[in-house]
């Protein structure tokens, strides 16, 4: 008995013992597992800041759809062909028409009817830039850590120091700020008279870099900043944003002997500019490899813009040209190398824009997006790097309430045209003086709308006016009632009605004022005239803005004409629709919605342009900057809306406006919708305190930091009595000045 119970107070014992080194050993495992966890957390801090990518962004300026060698073969692009073959090329990629919006809506992610950038460039002269309470993706990527340089072109406006770069979130800046530099002597001129020196690094002039090619120059201190930037402590972001291939075509003669080929002198030259880009960038990459940022990079390739075929350029096959809406003004050509894509050797077709960059890239470099408010842009990263779909299926490529077609902007003088309408149509007086307005007009590109005495049309509804006369007795008492409410300038942000997802606008008023196609008319001088000034028309006035020249049942019949399907009446052999007037269809605007691709107003120059019909230079850069709409080829108002299937017709030659009435008044309502959010146009008069004349000869901020200068102006300014002036003065040798400056161009371009 005695022995039995020893024997099990040992075993009692030896249990309470084995759970005591039990009890020990879980403590000391979980000891080391809270020790090694604490490792690793301290681990994870660096490891994630070593994941931050290094981006280089390169941007290139003017390079159309064909400008490159995986799009053409006879362009010499080696580096860039294995870059996108390597990587993923964007093929259903747009960017803006003109630089300065595209520059904007890289850096700030929002559209440019939400910077006031809506209208054409910032020119040297404006007091303009970005706006000072929006943040900008350099600033974003600094707070996630990023060292952030930017060489070449800024073209964002530098009025004050507060819009120069290195005050928007580079680190550094050597570059220019001005739109067009020579590409050896850095001198840059808004218009004639009017030019300096353009180079800086940072804050200040770069004196003393002149005969140094801009391409490789700024090649050269893109490679200095990786050689002196340690990969390993703190990610980098380079924007290298080069001023090729834009204007002036001044390649180095050795580039160009590959192109003795080319016929046409400018093409020969442009091609060459491009294959100084490709050496650039192969000049960039290699010190990428050499220099450890590689493997661990992000390398974005992607133009500004659609190419300029006056200047060498080429969009073919896409339609139009740099400053349009059409596809070859706005489709670029883009692709992103990275070892870090999850899929790379293809080519995407997901639609992307060039506001997608800010949130993509802030979101790849682990910064905070929720902190930017009224982002247009997506994250595209995922469709990039994984082939996953596109968040976005909208694109709103412009409302420019600024810009209507001269057509739409004249003026009347109703007591002047009473008196031409008493005259009898026999006389050809009021002929003679219309040619001598011609003749002296012809230069200015503007006013070339007075071939034929047509009438304020509006653009919405169009009706061939030799079909269906008006009736004279009538005339005097419509235009003196109804004619002077025409003349008013619409708003800069027109209000609109509010977006119906129904698609169906306000109704149309039953009756329209008839006017007689014969008068004659006083132009406007500028389209953005009188809009800062002019009180905004009444509800009234702008539904009325159809103008109709039948009687109802004609309207009514092109009413129902709306509808899918609806016969065409047999007297109008090209009748135009009239849609609800949910949008003002005179007004340039473009949206993508889908695989629908609608225009309004006037979208620009739409010919397609091939390589071999180019023609040379025909004037200064800052005259191919401005679009210039082409003449009326009959007395009819020219069409005002297309709407297109771009993923069925990349090259838009096929309108379906008026087989899909439907879609079309769908696309109008997003763009009243867009409308509602837009702010003011700010397009201010150029300062003459801007003349590098007084700044030592070159182009610097002129304006101190504690004047008010963008509430001076109060958006758009009152242009015009200027150019009247200039007008009446006469110039016997200006058609001799004219000839030799041509012949002149000529012979410098033609002696390589």
């Amino acid at each position: 008995m005695h022995a039995a119970a020893a024997a099990a107070v040992a075993l009692a014992v030896l249990s309470v013992f084995c759970r005591v080194d039990q009890l020990s050993a879980n403590r000391a495992k979980q000891n080391q597992n809270q020790t090694d966890g604490n490792n690793r957390t301290d681990e994870a801090e660096p490891t994630k800041k070593k994941n931050q990518p290094h981006i280089i962004f390169i941007l290139i300026d003017d390079q159309g759809f064909n400008d490159i060698g995986y799009h053409n073969p006879t362009i010499k692009t080696p580096t860039l062909d294995k870059l996108a073959a390597e990587g993923v090329t964007l093929e259903n990629y747009y960017v803006q028409p003109i630089c300065t919006p595209s520059r904007s809506q890289l850096l700030t992610g929002r559209y440019q009817i939400h910077t006031g950038l809506q209208h054409s460039i910032i020119r040297p002269s404006q007091p303009s830039c970005l706006p000072a309470h929006m943040d900008t993706l350099p600033q974003r990527l600094r707070e996630a850590g990023y060292s952030t340089h930017m060489v070449g072109k800024w073209h964002l406006g530098f009025y004050r120091k507060a819009c120069l770069p290195t005050r928007k979130g580079f680190d550094s800046f050597f570059g220019s700020l001005t739109g067009s530099v020579d590409y050896y002597s850095y001198g840059s001129c808004d218009g004639p008279g009017v030019c300096g020196y353009d180079l800086h690094e940072d804050e200040g002039v770069a004196w003393g870099q002149e005969g140094k090619y801009s391409t490789t120059l700024f090649t050269q201190r893109a490679r200095k900043i990786l050689e002196t930037h340690d990969p390993t402590e703190r990610p980098l972001f380079l924007l290298l944003s080069l001023q090729a291939v834009h204007t002036p075509l001044q390649p180095p003669k050795s580039y160009i002997y590959p192109y003795r080929d080319m016929a046409n002198v400018a093409r020969r030259k442009f091609a060459a500019m491009v294959s100084t880009v490709d050496e650039s960038v192969r000049n960039v990459t290699y010190a990428l490899r050499k220099l450890g940022y590689y493997r661990n990079s992000v390398i974005i390739y992607s133009t500004d813009n659609g190419a300029q075929p006056f200047t060498g350029g080429s969009n073919w096959p896409l339609r139009g040209r740099k400053g349009t809406y059409w596809e070859g003004g706005v489709r670029g050509v883009a692709f992103v190398h990275s070892p870090l894509l999850r899929r790379r050797r293809r080519v995407s077709k997901a639609l992307l824009h060039i506001t997608d960059w800010f949130p993509t890239l802030v979101g790849l470099a682990g910064g905070n997006i929720s902190q930017s408010q009224g982002l247009d842009g997506f994250d595209v990263w995922p469709t990039i790097s994984e082939g996953k779909e596109s968040p976005r299926q909208e694109i709103l490529h412009n409302i420019n309430p600024l810009h209507k077609p001269p057509l739409q902007t004249m003026k009347w003088d109703v007591s002047t045209e009473r008196a031409k309408v008493s005259k009898s149509k026999g006389t050809k007086k009021p002929k003679k003086k219309k040619k001598k307005k011609i003749l002296r007009q012809k230069p200015k590109q503007k006013s070339a709308f007075r071939l034929k005495p047509v009438p304020k049309i509006a653009k919405k509804e169009v009706i061939k006016q030799k079909l269906k006369p008006v009736p004279k007795p009538k005339l005097k008492p419509v235009l003196k009632s109804k004619l002077t409410s025409r003349t008013k300038v619409y708003p800069l942000t027109p209000r609109l009605p509010t977006y119906n997802p129904s698609g169906s606008g306000t109704s149309r008023p039953k009756s329209q004022p008839q006017i007689q196609p014969r008068l004659k008319r006083k132009s406007r001088r500028n389209t953005s005239q009188n809009f800062s000034h002019s009180r905004p028309p009444q509800r009234k006035s702008k539904t009325e803005h159809t103008l109709h020249f039948q009687s109802r049942r004609t309207s009514s019949q092109y009413r129902n004409m709306s509808q899918a399907g609806a016969p065409q009446p047999k007297s109008h052999p090209t009748p135009r629709f009239s849609f609800p007037s949910v949008w003002d269809a005179s007004v340039q605007a473009a949206i993508r919605v889908g695989d629908w691709k609608l225009l309004t107003g006037d979208p620009g120059h739409g010919d397609w342009v091939p390589p071999q019909v180019m023609s040379t230079l025909p004037g200064r850069w800052w005259n191919l900057e401005r679009p210039v709409s082409p003449l009326p080829k009959s007395s009819s108002a020219p069409k005002n809306v297309w709407l297109f299937n771009i993923t069925a017709d990349p090259c838009e030659r096929q309108d379906l406006a008026a087989q899909r009435p439907d879609v079309v008044q769908q696309l109008m309502a997003r763009l009243a919708f867009h409308n509602q959010t837009a702010v003011p146009v700010y397009f201010p008069p150029d300062d003459p305190r801007a003349n590098p004349s007084r700044h030592s000869g070159a182009w610097v901020p002129w304006v101190e930091e504690e004047e008010d200068e963008e509430g001076k102006y109060h958006g758009v300014y009152k242009k015009g009595k200027n150019k009247k002036k200039r007008k009446k003065s006469k110039c016997p040798l200006c058609k001799l000045q004219s000839f030799f400056l041509k012949l002149n161009t000529g012979m410098m371009s033609n002696r390589i």
